[in-house]
């Protein structure tokens, strides 16, 4: 590989050379937001390290179909990082609502978000709700992020799925493995939404995650969701986890019933000196717009 040619190739997702706004049903947007982070940080660099290990990923063996996939110019469109306050959540969120829905909804785009961390799945949420009035919201995770705040900010990362479920959003939840006391309160008088939590390990049968969902399902993925075994870059890891042949085949399985709306794929805090967690991700990424894409 040489590394010279790379380096003069487009700095967007899957270095495309021509890329298309007009002609494109997936816009991917750059969230480098982590101000609640709470124990790992450094999810800001995420977007940077997926769209950077996009590049050195010519393009994708579909090991199902056996064949090569690559990007098309019509397929997607990298846009520039969306820049929001760091000083306020609740203004960073609205921000992010504003810049999705301005930048990407109005214009019947499909988002593809990279963080951050996950509390920006929120302001994507919020703008989708304005034209899907049945949206709901299909969560990868190791964690119910249900809190219902959390040091101080009903906006944090671990409150971001009751904040989404207090809009009446339905929300069908997998690979969760950890939770404490207040959520399992929660969830102890929360009959309707237990019935949507899947736990760890491996994943349910598709049909069990489908009746949590509508017909238009907006998708989060938190990378701690993954076993730390093939993705130990995101600040709060969890053993036990998913593995990369199951979850991608949930994925495509999921997707070919539902319509995707639009996805992010959250947390990742890279590591210096170890690409393999940003080439993973920008894998996952690839994976997430074939799923959109075959609908």
């Amino acid at each position: 590989m040489d590394k010279n040619l790379y380096e003069q190739w487009p700095f967007n997702f899957g270095s495309i050379h021509e890329q298309d706004f007009e002609k494109a049903k997936i816009v991917i947007a750059q969230i480098p937001y982590d101000a609640t982070s709470s124990y790992g940080t450094g999810q800001r660099n995420g977007p940077f390290a997926i769209l950077n290990a996009s590049r050195y990923v010519d393009e994708l063996l579909d090991a199902h179909e056996g064949k090569l996939i690559g990007l098309e110019p019509t397929d997607v469109f990298t846009l520039d990082e969306i820049v929001v306050s760091r000083n306020s959540v609740p203004e960073a969120m609205a921000g992010i609502e504003q810049a999705i829905e301005k930048e990407i909804v109005s214009k019947n785009k499909k988002p593809l978000v990279l963080g951050g961390e996950h509390s920006i799945t929120f302001g994507v949420v919020k703008a989708l709700k304005k034209k899907y009035k049945d949206l709901s919201v299909l969560q990868f995770d190791a964690h119910t992020d249900l809190l219902n705040e959390y040091e101080g900010s009903k906006h944090s990362h671990a409150s971001v799925m009751r904040r989404i479920l207090d809009e009446g959003i339905s929300c069908a939840q997998v690979g969760i493995r950890n939770m404490n006391a207040e959520v399992q309160d929660y969830i102890s008088t929360n009959k309707k939404h237990a019935k949507n939590i899947h736990f760890a390990p491996g994943i349910p049968p598709v049909e069990n995650i489908l009746k949590g969902l509508t017909k238009n399902v907006y998708l989060t993925f938190d990378l701690d969701v993954l076993d730390p075994s093939i993705m130990p870059a995101v600040g709060t890891a969890e053993p036990g986890g998913l593995y990369w042949n199951e979850t991608v085949e949930a994925i495509e399985k999921i997707s070919q019933k539902v319509n995707i709306v639009g996805a992010d794929v959250v947390e990742l805090c890279p590591i210096p000196g170890l690409e393999a967690p940003n080439f993973l991700a920008a894998k996952l990424v690839y994976e997430i717009i074939k799923a959109i894409l075959a609908k």
